[in-house]
């Protein structure tokens, strides 16, 4: 006897009748796709080939694609997130530990330095002003000593020309003589009829008279002379007291 064909199983790996969806993909359900770096990666893919006479239910393969989908999430989820970042180191209040005292012993050691410097300056200038004045009185003794020994020819000429001897260019040389001299600061000083000064005036002879009202200079035996402030040598004079 010839056996009818039965009919095809219903749950069966072949296709339904009528076009049905195929298996490891449920009737309406759409494949499921995450975007990773620009790329489409669809995680629902059609069943591999199973063995001949072997039926594999499409629940199983569905729950499996459904585990990729969610590795795949987490995985772009951490790639394409928004990088960590450290947060900045928080300065600690008050400073580092004894930057105070060390900075107070640096501020105390350049005060101490800075009076040292402003002593030092002072020191110096003193130092100068007395070099300063010291070299103008050396200067000054030295030419008064060369002036003191010129004297004695000066009261030679004083005499020639008392008596009319400073006539002529022997004249003319003690003039050139007086002047050059007194480029140097060297006064004479000593005139009859000048009150008496006993700080410039030697007095030699005293006597009293109606026509002073002071002690007077009343004859110069000797002029003095003087170089600048400097008394080189005194007058010598007779002096005359009122009666």
């Amino acid at each position: 006897m010839t056996e009818k064909p039965r009919a095809a199983d219903p749950g069966s790996t072949g296709s339904a009748p009528g076009g049905s969806a195929t298996a490891g993909q449920s009737a309406g359900e759409q494949p499921q796709v995450v975007i990773r770096d620009n790329r489409k990666i669809k995680t629902s893919e059609e069943p591999a080939a199973t063995d001949a006479g072997t039926d594999v239910p499409a629940e199983g393969l569905v729950a499996d694609a459904e585990v990729v989908v969610d590795e795949i999430e987490v995985e772009a989820a951490s790639v394409d997130g928004p990088p960590v970042v450290d947060a900045p180191a928080q300065p600690v209040e008050g400073g580092t530990p004894g930057a105070g005292a060390e900075l107070e012993g640096l501020r105390a050691e350049l005060d101490e330095r800075i009076r040292d410097l402003q002593r030092v300056t002072a020191e110096y200038a003193n130092y100068r002003k007395r070099v300063d004045r010291d070299r103008s009185l050396v200067q000054e003794q030295a030419t008064g000593s060369v002036l003191a020994a010129l004297l004695p020819i000066l009261d030679d000429l004083d005499r020639a020309r008392e008596h009319g001897d400073l006539v002529g260019p022997f004249g003319s040389v003690a003039e050139q003589l007086t002047t050059a001299l007194g480029r140097f600061g060297l006064n004479a000083f000593g005139e009859q009829g000048d009150p008496f000064d006993p700080t410039r005036h030697e007095a030699v002879a005293h006597q009293t008279s109606a026509d002073v009202t002071e002690p007077t200079c009343v004859q110069v035996m000797r002029r003095g002379y003087q170089l600048g402030e400097r008394l080189l040598r005194p007058a010598m004079v007779a002096v005359a007291d009122p009666e």
